[in-house]
């Protein structure tokens, strides 16, 4: 891989391969990271066996039209929440193959932050064909827009593999 963090590299290499021996297949749905977690993915030779597809749902309106989100979820509770992150991952299942979605919705800075939702604040969630698997919110701290996408790409690689089952 190029360009990427080893920690990442090596995270991205040991989840295709044991979702390949699986033979389960993965969707993203990403905000935040605009496509960072497919591309952590696809640097990964043989990765097409195991990446379906990734939604880069950056804008409101398009996680309600590719995802399903429900625009009284996003009015109620906002892009930034665990509401929508649960929504965003089982509608990417829902316009997928796979089996294992992950989704990510965050402000990764440096603006946009508030009291309630600060700079650093990731809502992250893994859903399944049986439904949701996990919700982990993240707060990462004002650590600057990079370091809060790639720690989002980690947390998303490390939540797959739980969600896949692996011995961690």
């Amino acid at each position: 891989m190029s360009g990427w963090p080893d920690n990442i590299e090596h995270e991205a290499r040991r989840l295709i391969a044991f979702l390949a021996k699986r033979s389960l297949m993965v969707v993203t749905a990403e905000s935040c990271t605009g496509g960072l977690i497919a591309g952590a993915l696809t640097e990964v030779p043989g990765s097409s066996a195991v990446v379906d597809r990734g939604f880069v749902t950056y804008s409101n309106d398009a996680k309600m039209q590719m995802l399903g989100v429900d625009p009284a979820t996003l009015a109620v509770h906002g892009a930034v929440s665990r509401q929508t992150a649960i929504e965003m991952a089982r509608g990417a299942i829902l316009q997928s193959k796979a089996q294992l979605a992950i989704a990510v919705t965050g402000i990764a800075g440096p603006g946009g932050g508030s009291e309630e939702k600060p700079v650093g604040l990731v809502h992250l969630a893994t859903a399944g064909r049986a439904g949701l698997l996990q919700h982990r919110e993240m707060r990462y701290g004002n650590i600057g827009r990079d370091a809060v996408r790639l720690s989002t790409v980690r947390t998303a690689l490390e939540m797959l593999g739980e969600a896949a089952g692996e011995d961690l």
